[in-house]
Order: C-alpha cells, then structure tokens, then sequence
C-alpha cells in the first residue's frame, strides 16, 4: 500500500460506510431528494473518509487530531441525515439501524484513534 492511511482500519470502514450511503441513495432516495438529501448524505459520507486520508498526510500529531475531528463531525452528519430520511420515510428502520450502528462503531473508532495521538 502507497498511502499511510490505506494501513489505518478506520479508514478502510469509513471507506466501506461511503460506499454503502451511496448504494443505498441509488436504492431508496427518491428523485426529488437529489440534489438536497441525497448529495448531502453522500459528501458527509465522502467526507469522513477524505479527511482521514488528508490529516494522515504526514501531518504532526496535532494537526491529525484536527482533521479526525472534521471526519467525527462528517460521521455525526451522516447520522442525522439518516435519521431525516427514516423521518421522511425515504428509508427502511432495518436500514437505518444498520447504518446508525456502523456509524456509532466508526465514531467510537475515530475518537480513539484521536485519542491515541
């Protein structure tokens, strides 16, 4: 692997989350939502996974630490995006569920990887 943050499972989990908001916009988001819930859910989920990937750069300890933050924040995005499209009714409980966990395991993962800095 040519990248440091390929290495980090964080990373690759918020790499297979973004992957799964996507599939999941494809399947259940209506078309109205397209260019309002659908592409906000998909650059919070994108989000995550970037800025993992750019504060691993290199970056000192702290400047890392800042960009998991901006990735927590992504995370806790997407959450409440999924809990606006449970709402909407856009979205199946099971769905959400799953998701909703997925995302609480990677916050938890975020805060201890910027906890271990």
């Amino acid at each position: 692997m040519a990248f440091k943050f390929e290495n980090l499972q964080v990373w690759q989990k918020a790499l297979d989350l973004t992957e799964e908001i996507d599939m999941l916009t494809k399947g259940s988001f209506p078309k109205e939502e397209m260019f309002v819930l659908t592409s906000q859910i998909k650059r919070a989920a994108d989000s995550v996974v970037l800025n993992i990937a750019e504060g691993c750069t290199g970056q000192t300890n702290p400047v890392f630490k800042t960009f998991l933050s901006y990735s927590l924040r992504s995370a806790v995005e997407v959450v409440s995006c999924l809990f606006i499209a449970k709402k909407r009714k856009i979205i199946k409980e099971d769905d959400f569920q799953k998701l909703y966990n997925e995302y609480q395991s990677l916050c938890k993962m975020i805060s201890s990887l910027k906890n271990s800095l």
